[in-house]
């Protein structure tokens, strides 16, 4: 009586099509009788092949899950014979791979009619407020355009194209070669056409019988506001020609940001330091300070002490898709101390640290600075 078809495969019962075929090949390279000459080896190739056949097909499948052997017995048999090479095609086929659907010459027909471009990519760099607000740029591109002399067809005017006496049109040419194993094919492509299955009589005199050309071309594109490093844009249409006037693939253009010495862009916000004296720290003031718009007034409250983060709402990045809704823009306060103050200032602000209780005579004022270094 035969074993369970999943363990003879050693697959689990919930294994995919894919992994019943990996495990049949591995297993059938290995206890093929021509390769395998131990004695057991012709049995258990059968228990291999009669597995494959019954778990590789979802019928079958399917009615031995639900009955077992009785489900499928007489529904299938061992399969190929291998008392000769000739005889085990299939099981080769199976195991290294089939030649596909077979046309004119025995090769895979391949398509000789239009084909899609293909796409193409340009790294583009932008300056801080360019990718902030966004607007148009011109770039400059080298592509592939089909030829308008031949249409891309690549054939001089008034002449056209034959069928490959190579490959009789296939665009692949098939050798056949024997091996112990059978008799196998190569199929490569033909090097005559190089695949396209016909040749061109008397090639265009502009493009040289290839259809297409390199030219450089000027575009505008247009950039959103709030595009940041990596972000990708498509330009429709406007990558390589394809081969016998097929449409054109895109352009895609890869966003790089330069960075800015006073704006550090995090996320929607940007941020930036500014350093005040610490008489402005201490007093309070209005600021006019610089952000990506321009300049603007900024607040800064009495007693704003070293490090606070004061923020302009709405001055930072706007958002893709909607560049009516923005950022902020974060401004951390650093105080200067002085390093070098005059006599009277220096009279001024013993006072006042004689007033606050913060010392007595000049030493006073290394504790009142201090205040500000925190």
């Amino acid at each position: 009586m035969p074993g369970d078809y999943y363990e003879t495969l050693g697959v689990p019962r919930d294994a995919d099509k894919e992994e019943i075929k990996r495990a049949y090949r591995r297993l059938a390279r290995k206890y093929h009788p021509d390769v395998n000459k131990e004695a057991g080896a012709e049995e258990r190739f059968k228990e291999i092949n009669r597995a494959y056949e019954i778990l590789s097909e979802p019928e079958t499948r399917s009615r031995y899950d639900k009955f077992g052997e009785a489900g499928v017995a007489g529904g299938a048999g061992v399969g190929a014979e291998y008392g000769d090479f000739g005889g085990f095609t299939d099981i080769f086929e199976t195991i290294f791979g089939g030649f596909g659907n077979m046309g004119a010459g025995g090769a895979t027909r391949r398509r000789s009619g239009p084909t899609r471009g293909d796409d193409l990519r340009l790294d583009f760099k932008l300056k801080f407020k360019e990718a902030v607000f966004g607007g148009e740029k011109e770039i400059r591109i080298r592509h592939l355009e089909t030829c308008q002399t031949c249409q891309g067809s690549g054939a001089k005017s008034g002449t056209g194209s034959k069928t490959c006496t190579t490959c009789s049109g296939a665009g692949q040419v098939r050798r056949a070669t024997r091996t112990p194993f059978g008799t196998f094919a190569q199929v490569s492509t033909c090097p005559t056409c190089n695949g396209t299955g016909e040749v061109i009589e008397e090639k265009c005199e502009v493009c040289g019988g290839v259809g297409r050309k390199q030219e450089t071309k000027k575009l505008k594109i247009t950039i959103p506001p709030g595009v940041d490093n990596n972000n990708r844009l498509r330009v429709a249409s406007e990558g390589d020609a394809g081969l016998k006037g097929g449409p054109p693939g895109d352009l895609y253009v890869y966003i790089t940001v330069e960075a800015d010495e006073e704006f550090k862009r995090d996320g929607f916000d940007i941020k930036s330091d500014l350093t005040v004296s610490y008489l402005q720290a201490i007093l309070g003031s209005t600021l006019k300070v610089t952000t990506v718009d321009g300049p603007e007034d900024l607040v800064l409250p009495a007693g704003t002490q070293p490090n606070t983060v004061l923020t302009l709402q709405s001055k930072g990045v706007p958002k893709l898709g909607s560049p009516t809704l923005r950022g902020d823009h974060l401004f951390t306060i650093k105080v200067s101390i002085p390093t070098r103050i005059n006599a009277e200032e220096r009279e001024l602000l013993e006072k006042l640290a004689k007033m606050k209780g913060d010392g007595q005579g000049k030493g006073g004022l290394e504790g009142f600075f201090n205040l500000f270094q925190k």
